[in-house]
């Protein structure tokens, strides 16, 4: 599976439809409109990066998310964590588009996931891809530029400068010439988060990124995670190592098909949540210190 986002559309369009209108306003009322409709889509951007609401999703007729609204605020760190079968990888794809919803609305950044998506990096779960497809470590990275290239381009010297560069930051370099499926998974996994990072995205989404890989993968993964969101830059993690949210995450996401919480980890990581999303498993976590 490669996936490549494509789209993108001016806000201003929007602007100028809107001054096109045959109504007779003074002047004064065309600068008051114009003021307020620029300032109120700059707040909009600056103050929610993702916004869910009331969304069902289903497969073969049986419900997995349920009425799940949240929104996030642009620049954090957000985890999503819940028991296994709980819908986290569902809803990361139904956010995304990448699998129908049954109802409700979803927005980043104010608009429609279509109208943006060359703006938007997603790295699936490794075992959704076929590793022994034969492509390069750079060529892999260089896919992620396509969605800047436009239709029937083809990658420049720039591009492929810009992907190595990318390689440099995940300390993958010294591998372009290699195949992928001669990596180890920790090292896929750092090629296809350079990947994301040529796509020169503002929101990143990351399935279970930590899963089969080595520590020390996993350190540098997370340390650049944290670097893409102090650059005001949004990031969403599936995760399911209850022993290192508070390290790793500025906000939490707690799913069991349903919303059980939302908010900073401090807000999100109480007992009393932790055992209504996890039940039975919870005097486990409480024993190594999840939740306590």
């Amino acid at each position: 599976m490669w996936v490549v986002f494509w789209g993108g559309k001016s806000s201003q369009l929007i602007f100028i439809k809107m001054l096109s209108r045959r109504n007779f306003c003074s002047i004064g009322k065309l600068m008051a409109l114009t003021y307020k409709y620029f300032n109120t889509k700059k707040v909009k951007k600056m103050e929610n990066s993702v916004i869910v609401r009331n969304l069902h999703v289903s497969y073969s007729g049986n419900e997995v998310v349920r009425d799940v609204s949240f929104s996030t605020q642009k620049g954090r760190l957000v985890g999503i964590i819940g028991p296994n079968g709980a819908g986290k990888s569902t809803l990361m794809k139904a956010i995304l588009g990448l699998i129908p919803k049954d109802r409700g609305d979803v927005r980043l950044y104010g608009n429609p996931v279509k109208a943006i998506q060359k703006k938007i990096a997603y790295v699936p779960q490794r075992s959704n891809i076929d590793w022994d497809f034969p492509i390069t470590v750079l060529d892999t990275v260089v896919l992620g530029t396509y969605p800047h290239l436009g239709f029937f381009h083809r990658p420049k010297k720039k591009h492929k400068q810009f992907a190595y560069e990318c390689l440099e930051k995940v300390g993958m370099a010294d591998y372009a010439k290699r195949q992928i499926s001669e990596l180890s998974g920790g090292q896929q996994q750092r090629v296809f988060l350079a990947r994301a990072l040529a796509q020169e995205a503002e929101l990143f989404f990351l399935d279970e990124p930590f899963v089969g890989i080595d520590v020390a993968s996993e350190e540098m993964i997370i340390h650049l995670l944290k670097d893409i969101r102090d650059s005001g830059k949004t990031v969403f993690v599936v995760h399911h190592d209850l022993s290192k949210v508070e390290s790793y995450f500025d906000d939490l996401i707690l799913l069991n098909k349903e919303l059980i919480a939302s908010g900073s980890v401090k807000s999100v990581l109480k007992p009393e949540l932790m055992t209504k999303a996890y039940q039975s498993q919870f005097s486990f976590l409480n024993h190594i210190g999840v939740g306590s």
